[in-house]
């Protein structure tokens, strides 16, 4: 059994969510004080995946990492169709993979703090330092202000958009009935159920709205993300 997965298709389909491309990109640095943002790629019909989704759940709860898992829609044709997958999530790796100028992506893939660099995931030394290495000072502050999202300055910053993530941080055990993992139930933490993009930031003081969350359970994170597929230069749980 291979590693990790890889089925060959086209950017335009990646975003309509039926596709799979692949790339392992490069890590850049996280802002001072922020944490180091881990973004999971991975789907319940995938049996490279579970090792790498042990590994995320077992970092769930570090203040210094914000663990997110994204649940990608490829392989729905193939047997399983994932219970949290969305179109949207397949075309942010995606754009991962285009930023890196890479035609394909896989899973599982881990990409640290943004950017170029990735990882498979399945490796927990490999995951630590990555994260120990994507480490970094400068970068706006971020903070929950008046009910809105605070952004401080930063000089020589490149405008960024302000995500807005909701993710669940219960485990959520997925009983899987068909496809490579039929038989199994897999554990998941931190699944993300809501990705919205809220305002740019341009390096100077700003404010921005949170838009209501589709569930009291949910967590909240915030990215501060230069380009498509760029890196995220400030990050926080609210």
């Amino acid at each position: 059994m291979p590693s990790r997965h890889w089925i060959a298709a086209t950017f335009s389909l990646a975003a309509a969510g039926a596709v799979s491309l692949f790339a392992m990109p490069a890590f850049p640095a996280s802002a001072s004080g922020s944490p180091v943002v881990v973004e999971l790629y991975q789907s319940q019909g995938c049996s490279s995946c579970p090792p790498a989704n042990a590994n995320l759940n077992a970092i769930a709860d570090r203040p210094d990492v914000i663990p997110l898992s994204f649940a990608v829609t490829y392989w729905d044709q193939l047997g399983w169709k994932d219970t949290f997958a969305r179109p949207q999530f397949t075309a942010r790796q995606c754009d991962y993979a285009r930023s890196a100028g890479r035609g394909q992506v896989a899973t599982p893939q881990m990409v640290i703090n943004g950017g170029r660099q990735t990882i498979v995931g399945n490796n927990r030394q490999e995951l630590e330092a990555a994260i120990a290495g994507a480490r970094r000072s400068g970068g706006p502050q971020i903070a929950l202000t008046g009910g809105r999202i605070s952004i401080g300055a930063a000089g020589g910053a490149r405008p960024a958009t302000v995500w807005v993530v909701r993710f669940d941080p219960r485990v959520n055990n997925v009983p899987i009935r068909a496809g490579e993992n039929g038989g199994r139930t897999l554990p998941h933490r931190n699944i993300v159920r809501q990705l919205q993009a809220v305002g740019t930031w341009s390096g100077k003081v700003a404010t921005f709205p949170v838009p209501a969350s589709p569930s009291p359970v949910y967590r909240t994170a915030v990215l501060v993300q230069t380009g498509k597929g760029g890196p995220i230069v400030a990050a926080a749980r609210l």
